[in-house]
């Protein structure tokens, strides 16, 4: 669901849509899409193409190379996260969407093993990264960056619960560090959780983003659809 959009733009053909990404959203100052997960935000060492970046970036060029068309990285979404992503068409609409970015509402729903005495709460530490690009909690403020991060309980069984996330601070890997420091880590985390069998991807999805948009200053909310494989996996 969109709320007080503009115009959006005619899609071109078929056979320039991006791999991976659901166009929610575009105009002449920003591109909103659905990312799937497994899918990198921008390039790594080992992968330069397979990326939301790359590939938006041909699309908006029609795959016209020498095109001057582009987009411009505004915030990143983990790889195995899926969910609302918004790139910049210009320098000028990114730096405003930077410059502002700590004020819009980022909410994500995720399954995360176990369930919470307290259904509702806000997760706070201070993160720091190690040479394995690892994040961790400290208590030394001196040492880490204040991480926020509110969850509500909105559905449990027996191994899992389902948690609607307000992100109140965006700090690399924060859901996931804080729901595993409570020992609750969200399912099918590798990295900072524990290995099932039977679960297939990270439950973590970036369900809803509401921001400014960077020209006409009007207030624009973009919602997605949580995927199925989270209820099944509350389910099992």
């Amino acid at each position: 669901m969109i709320k007080k959009s503009q115009k959006t733009f005619k899609n071109p053909p078929k056979k320039y849509q991006p791999r991976g990404l659901s166009i929610l959203y575009e105009d002449h100052d920003i591109l909103v899409v659905d990312k799937v997960s497994g899918l990198l935000t921008m390039s790594s060492a080992t992968v330069r193409e397979n990326t939301a970046y790359y590939l938006l970036n041909d699309y908006v060029r029609k795959g016209n190379q020498k095109s001057k068309n582009r987009v411009f990285i505004v915030h990143r979404l983990d790889k195995d996260t899926s969910g609302v992503l918004v790139f910049a068409k210009s320098e000028t609409a990114k730096q405003y969407l930077q410059e502002e970015w700590s004020g819009f509402k980022k909410s994500y729903i995720a399954v995360v093993h176990g369930v919470f005495d307290k259904k509702e709460g806000i997760i706070t530490s201070y993160l720091a990264e190690n040479r394995a690009y690892k994040v961790f909690s400290v208590d030394d403020p001196k040492k880490g960056k204040l991480a926020k991060t509110g969850y509500k309980v909105l559905r449990e069984s027996d191994k899992f619960s389902l948690l609607e996330i307000d992100l109140i601070t965006g700090k690399k890997n924060q859901i996931r560090v804080h729901l595993a420091d409570r020992r609750h880590p969200v399912a099918g985390d590798k990295k900072y959780g524990k290995k099932e069998r039977g679960i297939k991807r990270l439950a973590l999805h970036a369900a809803s983003l509401t921001l400014i948009h960077p020209n006409s200053k009007e207030e624009m909310t973009f919602d997605t659809k949580v995927p199925d494989f989270f209820g099944s996996l509350l389910n099992r």
